[in-house]
């Protein structure tokens, strides 16, 4: 028996409703499991091509995960405590900045006295909302992260979740084809290649970008000597997968901080500028270009709103599959929107209209 086309999407919407319901009942419950999906996804690739070495399948395995873990471990031990640190005492500097910024303002132009009063109490209570609401956010980021990195999520969980597919993905992909509703199959596995080259080349691709650009802003500011340039160089790198958001937020926050600190010193405030003026040069001529690639169409508009409401819906989790879901769903949309231009509901295309010869003098 063949379903109509409108049974099918029936039971399509009851399955991501479905989906849907669980992820948000059973969010943290699934976090590691998820987390350990991603980076089974993520490396299967260097698997694949470890096991084209001559590596058999689990010892490729097993020496990319210790060496996953082992960076992660680095990473947390040595970066995450000094970022965290900066960024702490970032917000408990802003109203000290901030109050040099309006006594600046006040000397270099005095005809803003009469607004002194005004400016001078405004950016007090904005330095100190910023550092009162800094505070917090840190402390909340620090929970989360160590939350994160808690022994039972990445020492056991996430790990062995990782591991097990990693090392049974073939069979794993195999069972998943074999559950496709077989007139449909073509159709799907097509569609599952799209995505799979829009996960790869946008999530991959951007993730890989960003971390080449949080190390070079981070090791560039520092190199300076920029206060909080590994805080502001690690924020402006992780957030550039939004285009332009990375460089104009960590743009921002650097040349205010160089402006305070090396106020008199024009070289090294404009050693600050032309950082981030080559970070955008490398952002869009080489990195994105050569790692990501132009063919995949992700609005950074699209990808905001992803991440803000499956953040708000589903937590932690939710942010986590926000991404490869957004990838999804364009996928998804062109496909839908090519069906509807081939359909007869959007109708054949005009005729071409005859070319008419030139009247003659």
């Amino acid at each position: 028996m063949v379903l109509s086309p409108e049974v099918q999407l029936r039971y399509w919407a009851i399955a991501a409703l479905v989906l849907a319901l669980i992820l948000w009942a059973l969010g943290p419950a699934l976090l590691p499991f998820v987390t350990g999906a991603a980076i089974a996804y993520f490396l299967n690739p260097l698997v694949l091509r470890l096991t084209a070495l001559g590596l058999p399948r689990p010892l490729a395995v097993t020496a990319l995960m210790a060496s996953v873990l082992g960076l992660i471990v680095l990473a947390f031990l040595l970066i995450v405590p000094a970022v965290i640190s900066q960024a702490v005492q970032f917000t408990e500097t802003v109203p000290e900045l901030l109050r040099d910024l309006q006594e600046t303002l006040s000397r270099r132009f005095p005809e803003i006295a009469a607004f002194d009063n005004t400016l001078e109490t405004s950016l007090a209570a904005l330095g100190e909302t910023i550092r009162d609401r800094g505070a917090v956010l840190a402390e909340g980021v620090w929970r989360s992260v160590s939350g994160l990195v808690s022994v039972i999520v990445f020492l056991i969980i996430t790990p062995v979740v990782a591991f097990y597919l990693m090392l049974d993905w073939p069979r794993v992909v195999a069972g998943a084809d074999d559950l496709l509703p077989r007139q449909h199959a073509p159709t799907i596995r097509g569609l599952a290649a799209d995505i799979d080259r829009a996960i790869a080349g946008f999530v991959r691709g951007q993730v890989t970008v960003c971390l080449i650009l949080a190390a070079y802003y981070a090791t560039a500011l520092g190199l300076v000597g920029l206060q909080f340039g590994l805080a502001i160089g690690v924020v402006a790198g992780l957030i550039s997968f939004i285009p332009y958001i990375g460089a104009i937020v960590g743009g921002a926050l650097a040349i205010g901080v160089a402006l305070w600190q090396f106020w008199g010193m024009p070289a090294s405030i404009g050693a600050v500028v032309v950082i981030f003026a080559i970070g955008q040069i490398l952002e869009g001529n080489i990195l994105v270009p050569r790692i990501v690639g132009n063919s995949v169409r992700l609005h950074p508009v699209w990808l905001l709103f992803a991440v803000s409401a499956f953040g708000m819906l589903f937590g932690f989790t939710g942010m986590l599959v926000a991404v490869p879901v957004a990838a999804s769903v364009g996928v998804l949309v062109r496909f839908g929107l090519e069906q509807y231009q081939s359909s007869a509901l959007y109708g054949p295309p005009p005729p071409a209209a005859e070319p008419q010869d030139d009247p003659k003098p």
